[in-house]
């Protein structure tokens, strides 16, 4: 029996999907002594980190694209990009807490926000960085943005992220 779990333990670096099969048989069969409990329990904890980080992930693009709605639209109607990325973010967030509602109140923790913000500074540090946006690093800072020229804590709300539109602000 020892040498069957190791054996499976190995397989598990080896073939994941074989190693998967194999201990889906054994739960099926009810031969838990067999199981290899450790690499198991470790895929069931990441499976739900999965889930969180595309939210934060999501989350992210929605800020990444407010702030440059906000602080970087060099003319006036430049920005239905911005605009339908959200959309698509927002509809993304709207499906995973459907299917999985525990998931918004893990997305609501401030340091979940907080982690999602400094994805979007990275991101739109990236984007400042890109050959066709030097002009505008240039127009904005005067060279290409650092961690420092954004604001270190989150400027959004969990309900700004779901719901703020700012290109409605002065149509209503």
């Amino acid at each position: 029996m020892e040498l069957k779990i190791q054996q499976l333990k190995e397989l598990y670096e080896k073939d994941f999907l074989l190693w998967l099969e194999e201990n889906l048989k054994l739960l099926e069969n009810r031969e838990y002594d067999l199981v290899d409990w450790e690499n198991l329990l470790e895929e069931i904890r990441d499976m739900g980190q999965r889930h969180l980080d595309a939210v934060i992930s999501q989350m992210a693009r929605i800020m990444e694209h407010l702030y440059k709605w906000e602080n970087y639209r060099y003319r006036e109607y430049a920005g239905n990009g911005l605009i339908n990325s959200i959309h698509q973010a927002r509809g993304k967030l709207e499906l995973a807490f459907k299917r999985y509602p525990s998931l918004r109140t893990k997305a609501q923790d401030r340091e979940n926000i907080q982690t999602a913000w400094e994805v979007a500074v990275s991101n739109l540090i990236q984007w400042f960085e890109k050959p066709k946006n030097h002009d505008l690093a240039k127009k904005y800072f005067g060279r290409i943005p650092t961690e420092r020229d954004f604001p270190k804590d989150c400027p959004y709300t969990f309900e700004q992220i779901l719901e703020y539109k700012p290109w409605l602000k002065d149509k209503t």
